[in-house]
């Protein structure tokens, strides 16, 4: 594989090239040696060191000429002349910046002594500033912040300076950075770096100050990994990896050392490794390293100062970073039924492919395998992948039981009503028989069966895995036969009547004898006798269930009969009136009055008869009229009818 380079430049921003420089670093910077952040927090932020500024501290939101505050932000200053900042450079909203009002005289505002420094070694000097005077302010001719950055001996012998020129006010608030880079003599190790504005105070002249940073400028280091096409990858737990770094220098220190550092999840800080001082490492990474980023870069400093971290310059980290593997199970509803479904089911990826018995392949989760055979029994192996593109795999074993078969002896019976049959079941260990109507019991492979009526029987047979089939038999009942010939019918001479016939069970009947009827296999047939005669309704034997027969009156008279008397005293014995032969005149009225000309009885429907009760009161003997009008042109019968006890 063709390996890539790429040059590490470690800067800090995009402005260390930009016009706020008097110089630039050709190589790489190392980690700030000073870097006043000024903290965060709530405002204010707390007074600095008297030894560090001349300008005097004022809790104000807008400080006064020649003082200075610590914020995190500015409100509505002089007016709304001055810009709102609602952030220090860093885009924190809690982080503080040095807000200053410029004194009326030019001169220094911030200084500060450095020690340790190597010599002959390049070192960056800058800061982060705002012009905070809005450009509209002081007539749109505002005065301009000026910024001197000295570097200086101890003995305030200046070795090298920098000048922003004029920082011109902004249509927005725009931080910038500006600095220059320096060379300390051999020997100087202790330096004291100052800031002068060389603008008079006034209209204008307002600035923010954040970040003042001092970093060594070092050698270019060019970084690479054996076989890779960048200094960062990423790779899923799990796998031993091995990966051979190095970094090649060119320019600035003679003979220059080396000192690998690492960090890691557990250990933020960059730590030393010990022995790693060449230029080249091999980094292994063990199958049970925990996920996480870990990172290393090179140290380089000149001979004799690795030792101080005011010397080193860094190459760009390496980073590799450790995915998280899914955790991920496999599992289905199983054990199931021959002919069941199943669900396989998976937790804890993003995408799942599963293989199976049988060449089954699917993706997904949960999947269902509906009216399973036995042959798809077995193992189930599961690959779940998560957003991070990292796999981990499972299985599930899935069992099917066979089911059982169920048979019946009879897929359908006859039977008489009354009688009961023997079911019988197979095929399985338990038996559960319904509806339970009619069944001597419902866990017998074989209950006897006497149902009233015709019973569809299902049987439910289960094996010793709980699984079950259905089977079922049919019980047709057959109703033993019985046959009622009906009430007693009474017509005058030359009258019809139809007999009231009832049956029941089978349907294979007559009427006998076969005399002035109309139809002897009707149910309720139509007959004319001259005279009283008998007729029997009989019913014929069928699928062995019996026969049956009933006989009716047919009573004849040649005019109509009316009784003059009866005696309702509860024997039994003439106990009601009534008129025979009067259900052959339709539409006919009886009236029956007391001697006071009220209705005590009346009767328009045949066969009623009366007990001798007025509202449900005996009435007392005596003599009671009737009227009768059988309407069709015939002449209305009067008479008296007598209650005797």
């Amino acid at each position: 594989m063709k390996t890539v380079y790429r040059i590490c430049f470690f800067l800090f921003f995009s402005f260390c090239v930009n016009q706020g420089y008097t110089q630039s670093c050709q190589g790489s910077l190392g980690d700030p040696i000073v870097n006043i952040t000024f903290g965060s927090g709530s405002n204010p932020g707390g007074q600095l060191s008297s030894t560090l500024t001349t300008y005097a501290y004022q809790q104000a939101d807008c400080p006064n000429d020649g003082y200075y505050t610590i914020r995190n932000n500015t409100v509505s200053c002089y007016s709304n002349t001055w810009q709102t900042i609602n952030a220090d450079h860093t885009g924190d909203p809690g982080g503080y910046f040095m807000l200053m009002n410029a004194t009326l005289q030019p001169g220094a505002f911030y200084e500060e002594t450095v020690t340790g420094l190597c010599g002959n070694t390049t070192y960056e000097f800058a800061a982060w500033i705002i012009n905070i005077l809005l450009q509209s302010s002081c007539g749109a001719a505002g005065i301009q912040p000026n910024i001197t950055f000295s570097i200086e001996k101890t003995d305030g012998t200046i070795l090298q300076s920098y000048n922003t020129g004029n920082i011109p006010a902004t249509a927005n608030p725009t931080w910038k950075q500006y600095g220059f880079f320096f060379t300390t003599p051999a020997g100087v190790s202790d330096i004291v770096f100052r800031m002068v504005n060389n603008a008079p105070g006034g209209c204008g002249n307002d600035l923010a100050m954040d970040d003042i940073t001092i970093r060594p400028c070092g050698p270019l280091i060019t970084g690479f990994i054996d076989g890779l096409p960048d200094m960062d990858t990423s790779f899923c737990a799990g796998v031993q990896q091995q990966f051979v770094v190095s970094c090649n220098t060119s320019g600035g220190f003679i003979n220059p050392n080396f000192q690998w550092q690492s960090r890691d999840p557990l250990n933020t800080n960059w730590t030393d490794i010990p022995g790693a001082n060449s230029n080249r490492i091999i980094k292994l990474i063990n199958a049970n390293t925990p996920p996480g980023t870990y990172q290393l870069r090179l140290a380089i400093a000149g001979s004799g100062n690795l030792n101080s971290i005011q010397c080193r310059v860094y190459s760009q980290p390496f980073t590799f970073i450790i995915k998280t593997n899914p955790v991920t199970t496999a599992n289905n509803n199983g054990p199931v039924c021959e002919g069941g479904m199943v669900t396989l089911i998976a937790t804890g990826g993003l995408q799942y492919s599963w293989n199976g018995p049988n060449g089954y392949t699917a993706f997904g989760s949960p999947l269902q395998l509906g009216s399973v055979s036995l042959n798809q029994a077995g193992k189930y192996l599961l690959t779940a992948t998560n957003s991070n593109g990292c796999m981990h795999k499972d299985s599930t074993t899935l069992i099917i039981n066979p089911s059982p078969s169920a048979t019946t002896s009879l897929a359908n019976a006859t039977i008489c009503a009354g009688d009961s049959i023997q079911l019988a079941a197979g095929g399985g260990t338990t038996y559960l028989w319904s509806p339970s109507r009619g069944l001597s019991g419902t866990n017998l492979s074989n209950p006897k069966a006497s149902p009233a009526k015709t019973t569809a029987y299902i049987v439910k047979v289960s094996n010793q895995f709980a699984c079950s089939d259905t089977a079922g038999t049919i019980v047709n009942v057959i109703q033993r036969p019985f046959a009622t010939a009906g009430p007693d019918k009474s017509i005058l001479k030359g009258q019809s009547v139809q007999l009231g016939g009832v049956l029941q069970g089978q349907q294979n009947f007559s009427w006998s004898p076969p005399l002035y009827i109309n139809d002897i296999h009707a149910e309720h047939p139509i007959v004319t006798p001259p005279a009283d005669m008998v007729y029997i309704l009989n019913v014929a034997p069928g699928f062995g269930c019996g026969s049956s027969s009933d006989s009716v009156l047919v009573k004849v008279y040649n005019d109509i009969y009316i009784p003059n008397a009866f005696s309702p005293n509860g024997d039994g014995l003439n106990d009601t009136w009534s008129i025979p032969g009067l259900d052959n005149f339709n539409g006919y009225e009886l009236r029956v009055y007391n001697r006071y000309g009220q209705v005590v009885f009346q009767n328009k429907i045949a066969g009623q008869k009366w007990d001798g009760t007025f509202k449900s009161k005996l009435l007392p003997i005596g003599a009671y009229c009737y009227i009768l009008d059988l309407k069709q042109g015939r002449k209305i019968l009067k008479g008296i009818v007598y209650i005797v006890r």
